[in-house]
């Protein structure tokens, strides 16, 4: 014999679950007990406790689980009548939308103790199901949208709501409308509780926004407002008849030829394309698919760019779609308002920064357009990619605490406002700590000492800056994680800062092979550790793979062909020698070996025979000292390099261009190079510069009195000019706010000098241009190696080059000045920590002259082309680039003789 307790009905929702309180029923024939009576008919409030709970009815769902959303467990006690457990259980279950029905009973009641059995009736379960009206791929993609899962997922009623959102959405990004979703639902005889669903999609008819039209803008011109909505695009057209839609809002204003012409708008290319407009339009490159999401966004660009304008009044008065013959036309209707501009400027409050430093800050003149967003940016209130703002000013002079108010003092002639900007200073604020963590790896003097904040030192916007410009030079860290935090403490005028740090590998393996540059088959294995620490290379316990966290280079670096060619380079550069100043040691060694192949012996046998008295053989150690200035900046860095570089060349020099077949060179010079460096990033620079002038330069032995023979001792002086700026363009908004377009343009130049007018150029150390500025085998004689996208390595039979078809075959072929000038525009794909991909366009022109009277810096050979670069943390930098050399086309020859592929592995040429 059990009584109902409570029930809740599923079929009639207009009910709460405190509503749905049935009389108590005989369920099973037979007299009742006392304790039953007594709990049927009540004459007094009683205590009672829960002895035993069981569930019944639950096939996928665990007891406990139930149990536990109920609210019920053994052993709790209630009042009857009185208590509200029961109810409050059934809401708590109904809550979870996890079960169509419940139902609970009273099974038994012995003394004090009750008897509880929770009846629950779940939601049926998906069990098979399909989509009609939708390709397979689509069907993919929405079943991961939807997260749609056969047995796990529950048919409620937001489940099927959300299905019927989702795929309406999905469609109506594409540019479908009228789209049509229906659930058929039955039972599944395969699985239990489980109803088999169809999924019937009628996507209705794609259609393309033909035409945006503004209405009630004067002042504004709509190609203007157009140009605003990023994510709602018109299509593009090519017609002789424009189309006959009228709208609702009024007749449509085009803009006119007889405008056009009064206007002068031949002059302007914006209002050629406007006159066009109902004819012809060029959009192959934008989406013409309306989504609505995007269409909302859109219409607040509109608005801020009418306050940018000034129009700080403007409202979006109505708006409307309508399709007619499948494409989609966008009436907005707007109302502009007057138009204002900023008055007078006072200052109140601040004693720090007089007036006029606090006006050439805002750069705002009484006369200029109002915008209430240009204001906030200058006073530091909105982010800005410039730092020239109020707030920043103060804040570099210890200033955290700064408030800056503006205030609107009144309008006057009914379009000029007036602004008193109210500062509170506040006191100034000294670093207390600097905490650092998620350091693993890398020491924590490592970091500590690129930092330009230090504990006692006044707050410093700019230089907090500055250190995570440093930081992330490094390429030790996740650029996301180098994001300081600053905790201020007003009551004792002290801010902490804490650094969260994630560690990511910045070391690079090379392993690749390459076929040219007369060597053949190369394969080159390499690894550069960037973060090593030779001081534990001793200790087995730091070897973890290897002994890392001192902040330190080391890079290994061998290749081969096997028989014919060999090389070993080493490298290691300590960046802050003693620790307490940026002054860096770089030592490096390389020994390579050329034996050239016997062509007669290929002919008899098949066979190439490398002989060891053919060979060409280079030794070469150097040693430099960097050291960071102070003046005119700290950007700046110079370095002192010296370096011996000896060549054993037997019975080779003919095929290295030189002027003996068989010699002993010693090079032995000193380069000075002063560098400064202010680019934002080492993997995608969006800003900044990175400027180089050096000088290197050999003892004058001739001068001295030295031996007669010049090619013993060489000599020459060397001076090389680079310039490299990164400029941005434009910022992206919101989840792209990351992707811009950055510039790059660089320029370059190398002049080679002799100290005796007698002697010749120094056979050695010269230029080479062309090609993708990879090693080959001329790279053993010492040549700079600059490439360029487009053209073959530089050679003088190449009438490009020579014109006169003039050739020589001594040292003179090579070069002994170059310029090269390059532009690069540059967009980032993705953006993330583990990787970095953009792509590129650039144009490049660049020559080499052989003798200084041959000096044309106008005459130069030019290309264009198009690049990828991805940047993986083991690889490196991975390039390609297909460059069109536009002075090698030739009449009919299309592109095929005048385009080149190139591929760079593990870093940028020069």
């Amino acid at each position: 014999m059990r009584f109902f307790l409570y029930r809740f009905c599923a079929t009639i929702l207009s009910f709460t679950a405190v509503n749905c309180v049935f009389a108590q029923t005989d369920t099973l024939p037979g007299p009742l007990s006392p304790e039953m009576q007594e709990w049927r008919n009540p004459t007094q409030a009683r205590d009672y406790v829960i002895a035993d709970l069981t569930v019944t009815g639950a096939s996928y769902l665990d007891s406990t689980i139930i149990l536990s959303v109920a609210g019920l467990q053994k052993g709790q006690k209630f009042t009857h009548p009185g208590s509200d457990i029961f109810s409050r259980a059934i809401q708590n279950l109904w809550r979870q939308k996890l079960v169509a029905d419940i139902q609970i009973y009273v099974t038994h009641i012995v003394g004090d103790n009750v008897s509880i059995e929770v009846a629950v009736k779940e939601m049926p379960r998906l069990g098979d199901f399909k989509f009609e009206g939708v390709k397979k791929t689509e069907q993919e993609e929405l079943v991961k949208k939807t997260a749609i899962a056969k047995q796990t997922t529950i048919l409620s009623e937001n489940t099927r709501r959300n299905i019927i959102d989702v795929v309406k959405g999905f469609y109506e990004e594409k540019g479908f409308h009228g789209v049509q979703v229906d659930l058929i639902e039955k039972p599944d005889p395969v699985f239990k509780n489980s109803n088999a669903l169809t999924i019937k999609v009628n996507k209705g008819k794609r259609v393309k926004i033909d035409a945006i039209h503004f209405f009630g803008n004067e002042k504004v011109r709509s190609t203007k407002l157009k140009k605003q909505m990023k994510g709602t695009k018109e299509m593009t057209k090519m017609t002789l008849f424009p189309s006959d839609y009228v709208s609702t809002y009024g007749p449509i204003n085009h803009y006119s030829f007889n405008e056009y012409m009064n206007d002068w708008g031949f002059l302007s290319g914006t209002k050629s394309l406007e006159v066009l407009d109902p004819y012809f339009r060029f959009k192959f490159f934008s989406s013409s698919k309306f989504n609505q999401k995007k269409y909302v966004e859109d219409k607040e660009k509109v608005l801020s760019y009418f306050n940018s304008k000034g129009y700080r009044d403007a409202q979006i008065l109505a708006d409307t779609q309508v399709i007619k013959d499948d494409k989609m036309y966008i009436d907005i209707k707007v109302k502009e308002g007057q138009q204002y501009y900023f008055g007078k400027t006072t200052w109140k409050g601040n004693s720090v920064a007089s007036d006029t430093l606090l006006n050439q800050i805002l750069n705002i003149r009484e006369g200029d357009i109002y915008d209430a967003s240009t204001l906030n940016k200058a006073l530091g209130i909105e982010p800005s990619q410039d730092a020239a703002d109020v707030q920043t000013y103060y804040r570099d002079k210890g200033y955290l605490f700064i408030q800056v108010t503006p205030v609107e003092m009144g309008i006057r002639n009914g379009d000029t406002i007036d602004h008193e900007i109210r500062i509170i200073e506040g006191p100034q604020a000294r670093i207390k700590k600097i905490n650092i963590a998620g350091n693993e790896r890398t020491k924590e003097h490592v970091i500590r000492r690129e930092m330009r904040t230090y504990p006692g030192a006044l707050y410093s916007q700019s230089a907090l800056m500055r250190t995570i410009r440093e930081l992330n030079a490094l390429n030790y860290f996740e650029q996301e994680s180098i994001n300081p935090q600053p905790m201020p403490n007003q009551n004792d005028g002290t801010v902490d800062i804490n650094w969260n740090l994630k560690e990511k590998s910045s070391d690079q393996l090379e392993l690749s092979a390459g076929w040219g540059g007369g060597i053949g088959l190369t394969g080159t294995l390499g690894v550069t550790f960037n973060n090593f620490s030779i001081k534990n290379i001793w200790k087995k316990e730091a070897w973890d793979p290897l002994p890392v966290g001192d902040g330190q280079k080391l890079s290994l670096r061998v290749q081969s062909n096997g028989r014919a060619f060999r090389s070993y380079n080493f490298s290691f550069t300590e960046p802050w020698l003693g620790g307490k100043k940026r002054n860096s040691l770089i030592l490096s060694y390389n020994n390579s070996k050329y034996y050239n192949p016997d062509f007669t012996s290929f002919y008899s046998t098949g066979r190439y025979r490398y002989s060891k008295d053919t060979s060409l053989t280079v030794n070469g150690f150097s040693i430099g000292l960097g050291k960071q200035l102070n003046w005119p900046d700290d950007y700046f860095y110079m370095t002192y390099t010296a370096a011996l570089t000896r060549y054993n060349v037997k019975n080779m020099g003919r095929a290295y261009n030189l002027p003996l077949n068989t010699m002993i060179s010693n090079n032995l010079s000193l380069k000075i190079a002063l560098q400064r460096n202010s680019v934002s990033d080492p993997i995608f620079p969006r800003s900044g510069s990175d400027l180089m002038f050096s000088v290197q330069a050999t003892p004058p032995y001739s001068l001295l009195g030295g031996a007669s023979d010049q090619y013993k001792n060489v000599e020459y002086h060397k001076w090389r000019f680079n310039s490299t700026w990164y400029v941005p363009l434009g910022r992206g908004k919101g989840e792209n706010k990351d992707r811009q377009f950055v510039l790059k343009l660089a320029a370059k130049y190398g002049f080679m000098g002799k100290y005796n007018p007698e002697l010749n150029y120094s056979p050695f150390e010269r230029f080479q241009l062309g090609d993708a500025g990879l090693n080959n085998t001329f790279s053993l004689t010492g040549f700079d190696i600059i490439a360029h996208r487009g053209y073959p390595i530089y050679n003088t039979s190449d009438p490009t080059i020579n014109p006169d078809n003039t050739t020589s075959q001594d040292f003179n072929n090579f070069f002994i000045m170059f310029n090269k000038y390059q532009a690069e525009l540059r967009y980032p794909l993705v953006t993330n920590p583990s990787s970095t991909i953009f792509g590129l366009a650039f144009f490049e022109a660049a020559n080499g002259w052989k003798d200084y009277k041959d000096y044309n810096p106008f005459k130069l050979r030019r290309s264009v082309g198009l690049g990828m670069r991805f940047y993986l943390p083991m690889f490196g930098l991975l390039g390609f680039d297909y460059g069109i050399g536009l002075d090698r086309l030739t009449p009919g020859g299309g592109l095929k003789g005048a385009g080149k592929f190139t591929f760079m592995l593990g870093f940028e040429p020069e």
